[in-house]
């Protein structure tokens, strides 16, 4: 049945127009998020910091902070035993264990660097990760330690390999490392606000994945924004966002913002594909205050009867990742009475703009940026745009940095100049801002169509083809056109009990011309069974037309 209306607690914020103009994050000359956040929390030995369900959905493993803190000073000892020092670099390549938890936190009052990697790496990704970062250490699971053995023959800086369970040959052991270290840690010395704390690998979608480097402040405490504003965090709540651990997402609603509020943060370990019934099971059987999922999962939600659940332990929902589409939003909030509150950022960033609980929520939009940053829609010219108009997503960074922007792109200077340019930081995203002020998406920079003249950005036409209940998921590119010089193409994945036809695509056309506009429809729509994707889960549009495009020059050729 719908769940009932439920009494909200305020937002954490009331004023947006005054949350712009008096917030601001503080930035010491010396901190770190293991002791300063962490162990702050853990003076309080019974607060809830962590807990995890097991595959099927059953109670795993909880934590409080004090036991973070006991363990995760036994992880930094283990380390410097084993001759890790601050500014060293480690993979770590786990799913949601609690190992992750311990090891991140370990590291980072250490001052060692982690590098979050998802288990989907292949040897080729792990060895290209390794020597890039000139990584020491990896530390890893059973089943994905053939991989890393596959990788490290050449990978001359790797030193350490450890299991975070189970016994290998030529492997650190976990519980015997951790059981054997002292409880206690002291570091050698500390860590300043500008030293590194963390890096990341982007999706790499037209390259090869860039090394964020984030320092120890500014992206731990730059993460206040996501959790205060858009995810509104109460240190009360159980926090889930259903990501992978090597995504930039998992520092963004698993970790960082949540624990500076004190909220505690859930997660599902599986290795099996995502399961729409299984976590609405699981929302409803561990009590989720605060859930964040890709558009992707919300989009199967809304293909179940959401009656069947008792959603009620929910106050606040999110999405990020693309924007998520209109229909899907109004399915969710018709069975559960709460709105979804889409936020926009990216691995280089904490929270750049969002819908917030104290202003009305514009369905598909990306929302009003948020407090702590400058954003805008600038022209090719470096204007801002007028209402309406489209032009690039930019961060003013001048003439004080915002708290929350990575450093750089690690040994690549000629990238970090690349996304600066005058007063700003260029995200690489499109977008138009409305007379209120809200920003709406169109696409990334290179995946703008151009069609007979017009500009059309791809996200529009997914957003329109998804509303139909035949589609489950849809990619939109521009295909070569001998008239037009660009087609809109869509490759489309059909829900349950469709199937492809000349019928089908007419009426899909036909949806698309009325959601959007005439000339925006999708002239060729091929059915397919999956999309390309990066391992962050973002669809590789220009995979897709790169292989579209490829195959027209052939053709071309042998005409």
């Amino acid at each position: 049945m719908k769940s009932p209306t439920r009494k909200l607690p305020p937002p954490n914020m009331t004023d947006y127009e005054k949350a712009r103009k008096e917030f601001k994050i503080d930035v010491p000359e010396y901190f770190n998020f293991g002791f300063d956040v962490v162990d702050r929390w853990a003076e309080d030995r019974t607060k809830l910091a962590l807990e995890i369900a097991g595959e099927m959905g059953e109670r795993l493993d909880k934590y409080t902070f004090y036991e973070i803190k006991i363990l995760s000073n036994r992880f930094a000892n283990v380390m410097r035993e084993r001759g890790l020092k601050k500014g060293d670099r480690v993979l770590v390549m786990l799913p949601w264990l609690p190992q992750w938890y311990i090891a991140m936190i370990g590291m980072i009052k250490l001052g060692v660097i982690p590098i979050p990697s998802t288990t989907l790496l292949t040897p080729r990704d792990i060895r290209y990760r390794v020597n890039e970062s000139e990584a020491v250490g990896i530390i890893t699971d059973i089943p994905d330690a053939p991989k890393v053995e596959e990788a490290m023959d050449r990978c001359p800086s790797l030193k350490i390999c450890m299991l975070a369970s189970g016994h290998r040959r030529g492997w650190l052991t976990w519980k015997d490392e951790i059981e054997k270290a002292s409880p206690r840690f002291e570091p050698s010395e500390k860590t300043r606000s500008d030293d590194t704390m963390l890096l990341y690998f982007t999706s790499g979608t037209v390259a090869h994945p860039k090394m964020v480097l984030h320092t120890q402040a500014s992206y731990a405490l730059g993460h206040r924004i996501t959790s205060t504003f858009w995810q509104d965090l109460k240190p009360t709540d159980l926090h889930w966002t259903v990501t992978d651990t090597g995504w930039a997402k998992a520092a963004w609603g698993s970790l960082f913002g949540q624990w500076t509020l004190g909220a505690a943060v859930f997660n599902h370990y599986t290795t099996a594909k995502f399961d729409a019934k299984l976590t609405l099971r699981i929302i409803e059987n561990f009590g989720i205050t605060t859930f964040c999922s890709p558009p992707t999962a919300y989009r199967m939600f809304a293909q179940l009867l959401l009656g069947d659940y008792d959603l009620s332990s929910l106050r606040h929902c999110m999405s990020a990742g693309e924007p998520l589409n209109p229909e899907v939003i109004r399915v969710w909030e018709d069975a559960t009475g709460l709105k979804i509150y889409d936020g926009y950022g990216q691995t280089e960033t904490v929270s750049l703009c969002a819908n917030y609980r104290c202003m009305p929520v514009k369905i598909g939009s990306m929302g009003l940026p948020a407090p702590g940053f400058d954003v805008r829609v600038i022209d090719d010219d470096g204007k801002e745009t007028k209402a309406g108009d489209e032009g690039y997503v930019v961060v003013k960074v001048k003439p004080e940095r915002p708290v929350g922007l990575f450093k750089e792109y690690w040994k690549n200077p000629e990238e970090t100049k690349n996304v600066y340019h005058g007063d700003y930081y260029y995200t690489g995203d499109k977008a138009y801002r409305d007379e209120d002020g809200y920003l709406w998406f169109v696409g990334r920079a290179d995946d703008v169509i151009l069609s007979a003249g017009y500009r059309i950005g791809p996200f529009e036409v997914e957003s329109a083809l998804v509303e139909h209940p035949a589609v489950a998921e849809a990619a939109v590119i521009a295909a070569p056109d001998e008239v037009r010089g660009e087609i809109v193409k869509a490759f489309v994945i059909l829900a349950e009990d469709y199937s492809p036809s000349d019928e089908l695509t007419k009426q899909l056309q036909d949806h698309a011309k009325k959601v959007t506009a005439p000339y925006k429809y999708p002239r060729a729509i091929s059915y397919v069974k999956d999309l390309p994707k990066t391992v962050s889960g973002k669809i590789r549009r220009g995979e897709l037309k790169k292989t579209e495009w490829e195959a027209y020059e052939k053709e071309k050729e042998g005409s």
